[in-house]
């Protein structure tokens, strides 16, 4: 009998990459770093106040696996210090010894002009003082995106000395409307030390979102406060680590949008700031003739196919998690990643594996944006177990449903389509995501930092993005968004108020859908860009939460607090897994459809193009909760609608909890029979518990 081998690691997970990056010890510090093609690499030291002036060079050695490897005195805590790495001239490298590089494991940075920067040796030390991370289950997480800065930007309860960064962020009055909104978890946008390209800066414009990382371990310091920055990176991080602690000790985890897919050295000819002057060649995708294969958008891809940029990606997360205690990672365009050396989409990549399986990361939250605009990119619902995924087919059918097809319906008569894809997507999207992982690999979402905000969904036709000095050429076309019969901004009271209903529904679906609901910030006021979908380039009021608001949206704040109380107190509402037809599935949600007759749905009737209403039951199989059972009508046609309700064995009631139908939501609970009629008007949704 043959005896199993065991099976060998990736090669991603070579001890020859252990340690990059300087680690301290008693002899003064080590500094290793990898460059398979280069013929000499350079340790520069820089005064600590003024950093143009150089005051020791020290040769690394190669050391084996491309690991070039120095030891000395010169590294300490506080060390200001670049790389200077030199090697051939061919189509596919960069090399100039003359450049000062980042050190691609930078715990921190400090800025010299615009361009140039050192690398600094930093104190991880912190007293965490016992607070652990909340380690919230998938199912009970709602998860809340936010841009640190316009967040905090404008609050009124905030010292105007934390506006805008890590410390405003772990103030109380922000955590306080955190939890009283029902969120687990803030989802921030980049907090990886990033650029603005010069594009944007020729245009008096920035890079506000952070999506173009120039270091991977560095927290973005314009971020930290200015006492913060003046006392240097350690109290930049100290102030971020600060921060997470606050939000853990609320009970709140802190996932964290992080962009290794490419990075701001942009297309070739742009900023050479780091691996474009250490090993070009093999850290970015590339043609045989030098020419980036960008399959980002964004000017180059980082080549996740090197075993050492791979293992750069892991270590990044490690020291997140392990240094700053992140809860999970959000991960632009995860496509990129999962690329081999064809360049094509492969889901047991090595690194994709490692993240999900890697011992430092067990537990956290590990979410993929499933796409990027290479061939082959779009791979939603195909990334293995452990990852959940943003799930833009379920954004586009909840679009669709409550205002494209409404906007459709008033133009020609009739709906363009059913109820059936919809009803799909409420109950988890099984047709996208495999039995094995379940309700759970389905991020939720009707809104992003990306494209539209709510209010603007309900508000125009069109973007509006001319302010983005690209001529309106920027941002997508396909919205599925409906004005209700105004662009922008309007006083009609009658389009107004069904604005607001259409934002309730929206909000509505996204809150009692299975699966893991994301919102996004300043939605639950109704936050308006002003048609702007795509305001990456704006730091300003414009992209600011502003916390002065109009009693109506007070009244859909409550509206979205309701929905996350109720979410919690519904198992039904969360199932971990997908029901079977034959067997019972521990924490399942048993579904039953029925027509507005209170009737078992009919094939007919699911294949009706003309029918837009149906009652959703959903039974939980509960292990570690009381047994629940809601009752969800949805109603997708402007015409008014009696529902009866349905007459199923056991049951002899139906509890009221919520509906999109009022401006402010009910504190009552009316209790209806099985047969009762319940009239709705135009498009609305209804909340019962069974009894």
């Amino acid at each position: 009998m043959a005896i199993p081998q065991p099976i060998a690691p990736p090669a991603l997970l070579d001890p020859a990459y252990d340690g990059l990056g300087v680690t301290l010890g008693p002899d003064g510090g080590t500094l290793r770093v990898w460059s398979e093609n280069a013929t000499s690499i350079e340790l520069v030291v820089c005064d600590p106040v003024d950093l143009d002036w150089i005051t020791e060079v020290v040769p690394l050695a190669p050391v084996g696996g491309g690991v070039w490897q120095v030891t000395t005195s010169a590294l300490e805590l506080g060390t200001r210090y670049a790389l200077r790495v030199d090697g051939p001239t061919d189509a596919t490298d960069t090399f100039n010894p003359a450049t000062l590089l980042i050190d691609p494991y930078s715990k921190g940075l400090v800025r010299v002009r615009r361009g140039q920067w050192r690398s600094v040796v930093t104190d991880d030390r912190y007293d965490w003082e016992g607070v652990g991370r909340p380690a919230t289950p998938l199912d009970r997480t709602v998860i809340y995106e936010a841009h640190v800065k316009g967040l905090t930007k404008r609050h009124p309860d905030i010292p105007p000395a934390l506006h805008g960064t890590y410390a405003g962020l772990g103030h109380p009055a922000m955590i306080e409307h955190l939890t009283s909104l029902g969120v687990t978890a803030v989802e921030l946008l980049p907090i990886h030390a990033f650029v603005t390209e010069p594009r944007l800066l020729t245009q008096g414009l920035t890079n506000y979102w952070g999506y173009n990382t120039l270091a991977f371990f560095a927290p973005h310091a314009p971020y930290a406060t200015a006492e913060a920055n003046a006392a240097g990176p350690d109290a930049v991080l100290r102030e971020l680590k600060d921060a997470v602690k606050a939000l853990h000790a609320a009970g709140i985890e802190v996932i964290l949008d992080v962009v290794y897919n490419h990075t701001s050295e942009l297309e070739l000819g742009g900023p050479r700031t780091s691996f474009r002057g250490i090993d070009n060649a093999r850290y970015y995708r590339q043609h045989d003739d030098g020419a980036y294969i960008d399959v980002t958008g964004c000017g180059n891809a980082v080549n996740t196919s090197t075993d050492a940029a791979a293992r750069l990606v892991l270590d990044s997360l490690r020291y997140w998690a392990q240094e700053v205690q992140i809860d999970g990672f959000r991960f632009d365009l995860a496509a990129t990643l999962g690329r081999d050396a064809t360049h094509e989409f492969q889901p047991d990549h090595p690194l994709l594996e490692a993240i999900v399986s890697d011992p430092a990361l067990a537990g956290l939250k590990m979410i993929a944006e499933p796409w990027d605009v290479g061939i082959g990119g779009w791979q939603t619902g195909s990334f293995g177990v452990g990852w959940s995924e943003w799930n833009d087919r379920y954004r586009d059918r909840v679009r669709n449903f409550w205002l494209s097809d409404v906007d459709y319906m008033r133009r020609a008569g009739v709906p363009p389509v059913g109820v059936g894809g919809f009803a799909t997507r409420l109950a988890g999207s099984s047709n996208t995501f495999s039995t094995e992982r379940g309700p759970l690999a389905s991020i939720n979402f009707v809104t992003a930092h990306d494209g539209f905000t709510l209010r603007d969904l309900v508000s125009y036709d069109v973007k509006h993005n001319l302010g983005n000095g690209e001529q309106g050429r920027d941002g997508t076309d396909t919205n599925r968004s409906f004005n209700h019969g105004a662009e922008g901004k309007t006083t009609d009271l009658g389009i107004l108020a069904t604005r607001r209903k259409a934002m309730r529904n929206l909000f509505g679906t996204l809150l009692l859908s299975a699966g893991v609901p994301m919102i996004t910030a300043g939605d639950e006021f109704a936050r308006t860009q002003r048609g702007n979908n795509n305001a990456y380039c704006h730091d300003s009021p414009l992209t600011w939460i502003d916390w002065r608001h109009a009693p109506w949206q007070d009244d859909l704040h409550a509206h979205v607090q309701r929905l996350t109380q109720l979410r919690r107190e519904n198992p039904a509402l969360r199932p971990r897994r997908f029901a079977d037809a034959v067997r019972t599935v521990p924490s399942a949600s048993v579904i039953d459809w029925y027509d507005e007759h209170g009737e078992t749905m009919s094939i007919d009737r699911w294949t009706d193009s003309g029918h837009r209403t149906l009652q959703y039951v959903a039974q939980s199989t509960p292990q570690e909760e009381a047994p629940n059972r809601i009752l969800l009508v949805v109603h997708g046609n402007e015409r008014p609608i009696d529902v009866t309700l349905p007459r199923i064995p056991g049951v002899t009631a139906y509890r009221s909890l919520w509906s999109s139908v009022p401006d402010r939501p009910s504190t009552d609970e009316p209790v209806f029979a099985p047969g009762d009629v319940v009239s709705l008007p135009g498009t609305a949704l209804h909340l019962f518990r069974v009894e």
